[in-house]
């Protein structure tokens, strides 16, 4: 997501280091830049026009500020319009004084507005809001079933009629079950069709005259690009939208979408998603996504993601772990679940700033396999072993054994052994205070896991004991502190 974005706007800076100031002469070419870095994206061309004008207008205007350069001036003001075109600020999910509140879905079909139900449903779960998921497509073959399934999945009611009663009446007995049952939030999954027709819009209409949702949320595929925009606009024309949810936001979009929304339809974006599982849908904040369009990460999303996962309690267990060197593979597998369960590795470590210019797919790769096979050969260490790891380093017999049970080489093991025990000891010196390397021989280790991803020799961003660079620093100093969460 974003990557050729990135990409084209590392040009633009380029175009102004070395300035003195930013003056109508230099500034050209670096918004010419910018103007293919939209156009890339797949942006609206009246977004792509609007957006460079006021850029153009505002670096022209910005009063030269002593110590900042010029290219970091213009980030800056790139990084405000990108604000501005996708809405400012976080617009949240409505909640009437007075239970239920009513949220009516709609789109085209394909666009996982099922799935965008259940995962909103699981987000207001989250917030200690019930819900009641409420099945009206009674066209698509299979659609009721996958929403009970899903609701299955989360623990989430599925109100149905099956597929001969009216999607109007199982949408207004949907609301009138909720009342009854005392739940928060009612979810109305509508049907979907391959395109826009009258039909559709007619239906759509009937419902919301009934049900008089509060939020009215139209669930838009990012691939589309700046189609998704047209298709909003349409949309609250006929209907009247309150918001929309942009899917598949991690695919290979070139996120036209996202800066064209708003800006086109006037309908805030209200949440992306981020990936296929249930979990993988967040609510949508401007600056944040700026952010990680800039390649500057998304720290408070990484936060909010791990505060959803670590439970205070075990991380002060680990954290006395670390001190005393007593950091086993059992605690090892442990943060590994914990970071899948955030969702993937390259997804996390695109949060972290500056980590997304520095580390490459292959890399990330690289570094998820390495963490398979890492698991495997923990996985045929018996209980002894994984609590003990020292007596691994001591008995070739024992090594051998796992290494036959894990499909890999007794080197690999062994490998594996020496790498955690010096991770081990490097993460003790981390929370003692001390940070070897500094003045001068570099700090290896990117993070916890850094030995068990350090494969068969030094790679860029993913370094075993010894191998890393000074510029690591500030990855190993981020990773110490999340695991304090």
């Amino acid at each position: 997501m974003f990557d050729a974005f990135a990409e084209r706007l590392e040009e633009a800076w380029k175009k102004l280091r070395g300035q003195d100031k930013i003056s109508e002469a230099n500034i050209q070419d670096a918004l010419t830049e910018v103007r293919r870095a939209l156009l890339t994206a797949d942006v609206n061309l009246q977004v792509v026009k609007e957006f460079v004008a006021d850029v153009e207008e505002k670096a022209l205007g910005a009063e030269v500020i002593s110590g900042v350069r010029p290219d970091q001036q213009f980030i800056k003001i790139v990084n405000d319009e990108l604000v501005a075109i996708m809405g400012e600020s976080n617009v949240p999910l409505a909640h009437a004084d007075v239970a239920p509140t009513v949220i009516l879905m709609a789109g085209l079909q394909g666009t996982g507005k099922t799935t965008a139900s259940a995962k909103l449903a699981l987000h207001l779960r989250k917030l200690n809001r019930s819900s009641l998921l409420v099945a009206t497509d009674i066209y698509r073959p299979a659609a009721i079933d996958q929403l009970k399934t899903l609701g299955e999945q989360i623990d989430v009611p599925v109100f149905e009629m099956g597929t001969d009663a009216d999607p109007v009446e199982i949408a207004r007995q949907g609301v009138e079950q909720a009342k009854a049952d005392g739940i928060d939030t009612v979810i109305v999954d509508t049907a979907g069709r391959l395109q826009i027709d009258t039909d559709m819009m007619a239906e759509l209409a009937r419902i919301k005259a009934t049900i008089q949702p509060h939020d009215t949320l139209l669930v838009v595929d990012a691939m589309t690009g700046q189609e998704a925009a047209t298709l909003t606009r349409t949309f609250d024309q006929e209907i009247g939208i309150s918001g929309a949810i942009l899917t598949k936001l991690d695919g290979d979009s070139r996120g036209g979408a996202a800066l064209s929304v708003r800006r086109i339809s006037g309908a805030p974006i209200k949440f992306v998603g981020m990936g296929e599982k249930v979990e993988a849908l967040q609510p949508f904040y401007p600056d944040r996504m700026a952010s990680r369009i800039l390649g500057m990460g998304d720290v408070l999303s990484l936060v909010e993601k791990a505060a959803e996962q670590v439970d205070l309690a075990d991380a002060e267990k680990m954290q006395e772990k670390i001190l005393s060197a007593q950091f086993d593979f059992n605690d090892f597998l442990k943060q590994t679940r914990l970071m899948k369960s955030m969702g993937s590795l390259g997804g996390i470590m695109k949060l972290i700033p500056g980590m997304g210019k520095q580390i490459s797919d292959d890399d990330l790769q690289k570094g998820e396999t390495q963490l398979k096979r890492s698991e495997a050969m923990i996985g045929s260490m018996t209980v002894e072993e994984r609590t003990n790891p020292e007596i691994l380093s001591s008995s070739p017999s024992r090594r051998r054994r796992v290494a036959r049970g894990s499909g890999f080489q007794e080197s690999d093991v062994t490998k594996l052994v020496s790498d955690f025990k010096k991770m081990r000891s490097l993460m003790q010196q981390m929370g003692q205070g001390n940070l070897p390397g500094m003045g001068g021989g570099g700090m290896p280790g990117m993070n916890p896991f850094a030995g068990m991803m350090g494969g068969g020799g030094p790679r860029p961003g993913f370094r075993g004991p010894g191998g890393g660079k000074s510029k690591k620093k500030k990855k190993q100093k981020k990773k110490k502190g999340f695991g304090q969460l």
